[in-house]
């Protein structure tokens, strides 16, 4: 029998342990870049949010591939919670909201996850029922979590935190950003927290700086700016995770009341979700489709050149004419390759719109890429027909 395809981040990455507590990619760019209403999704799985997001957005299907446990557990929790709980228990279960008995609600999904999530939340109880919450249980949520604690204070006031995040037209968030916000102090901070060593050793894992090239810090910060300056602080859910702790009512996409019936619905539906335990690289789809939209987060951010060209062919191998594959690059620049110019084909200037509206500002590009012999790369599939009633 074959090996099972392996993913080379598998070769250098500690699994162990829960690394992402939440999707940090802006699911309303991946959903206006997809465009998922009636497609076949495969989604890399992180957390959960932003395959559940591609539901929320009509998707046809979603297959989330995830291969460290740890997060599959956590999509596993997710799912069971908009199954069991209403919006309000669903983020008071997460830790996005105060809860009195988070061990009550884990007790109501608990049985409607499959054993080995099952095992794992038993075995780390005090992340699924103590605080702050099991969406502030990754190691990425963690360093945030000093960086607010103990890096922020040092830079600005608490009152000056809460004044960034008020209501501003463009130049008046130009002038705060300006005169109160880019101090001298806020820069060296910035620039010590977020260095390749301290990311490597505190928020991400260091095998995923492997193909990392020049100043980390500089890059982010200049999107900090971005983000501050260009977007409106006020309505940025991940800034204010960041900066807060909680979104203070502005949700992610999945989290967002309108789209929790529609999640919950589309779940209860036969071949709607389903997790794929192992690298993405090993997934097939059913004999009777292929995919026709891909979420790859920032995969291609731990890859060389050879493998991410060898990942883009294995999917599109399992891609249906006029699918659309989107990720993002965060540090180190990954495309279609010329290579494949014949089946890729790039839509640069709907990626750079799309950029220029992500609240998840870390990141420097999103690459979105088209399958060459489909219909118009913007029209979506047709909607799914009824099934057939037996005879």
């Amino acid at each position: 029998m074959a090996a099972e395809p392996r993913s080379e981040v598998q070769q250098r990455t500690d699994f162990s342990r829960i690394r992402y507590a939440q999707c940090w990619e802006d699911a309303d760019l991946l959903c206006e870049g997809l465009s998922p209403a009636g497609r076949h999704c495969l989604s890399i799985g992180s957390a959960g949010d932003n395959s559940f997001a591609l539901l929320a957005a009509g998707a046809r299907s979603v297959t989330v591939a995830e291969m460290n446990p740890a997060q599959v557990a956590c999509i596993e929790l997710r799912k069971a919670g908009y199954l069991a709980l209403d919006h309000p228990g669903l983020l008071q279960l997460l830790g996005l909201q105060p809860c009195e008995d988070r061990l009550a609600l884990y007790q109501q999904c608990r049985g409607l996850m499959p054993e080995t999530a099952r095992a794992f939340w038993d075995h780390h109880e005090s992340l699924a029922a103590g605080r702050p919450g099991p969406a502030h249980a990754g190691k990425f949520e963690h360093y945030f979590r000093l960086f607010r604690r103990c890096i922020l204070p040092l830079a600005h006031p608490r009152r000056r935190v809460l004044a960034l995040l008020q209501p501003r037209d463009p130049d008046q968030r130009r002038q705060f950003y300006h005169q109160q916000w880019n101090r001298h102090r806020w820069r060296w901070l910035f620039r010590l927290f977020f260095s390749r060593a301290a990311m490597g050793l505190l928020g991400r894992d260091p095998g995923l700086f492997k193909y990392v090239e020049g100043s980390v810090a500089d890059r982010i910060l200049d999107r900090v700016r971005h983000a501050l300056v260009e977007l409106d602080p006020s309505q940025n859910p991940y800034l204010r995770f960041i900066l807060l702790g909680h979104h203070d009512g502005v949700l992610p996409m999945a989290l967002r009341p309108q789209h929790h019936q529609s999640i919950r619905e589309a779940l209860q539906r036969p071949d709607s979700f389903h997790i794929h335990p192992g690298p993405i690289e090993s997934v097939a789809p059913p004999a009777d489709r292929r995919f026709d939209a891909f979420n790859l987060s920032d995969i291609f951010e731990y890859m060389n050149e050879t493998n991410s060209e060898g990942l883009l062919r294995r999917l599109l191998a399992i891609a249906a004419p006029g699918a659309r594959l989107m990720y993002w690059n965060m540090l180190v620049p990954r495309s279609r390759p010329e290579s494949l110019a014949d089946r890729l084909q790039p839509q640069i200037e709907q990626a750079d719109a799309l950029l220029r509206q992500d609240k998840a500002f870390f990141y420097s590009r999103v690459v979105l890429e088209v399958v060459a012999g489909g219909p118009d790369p913007d029209e979506p599939p047709e909607p799914a027909k009824p099934a057939a009633e037996p005879s």
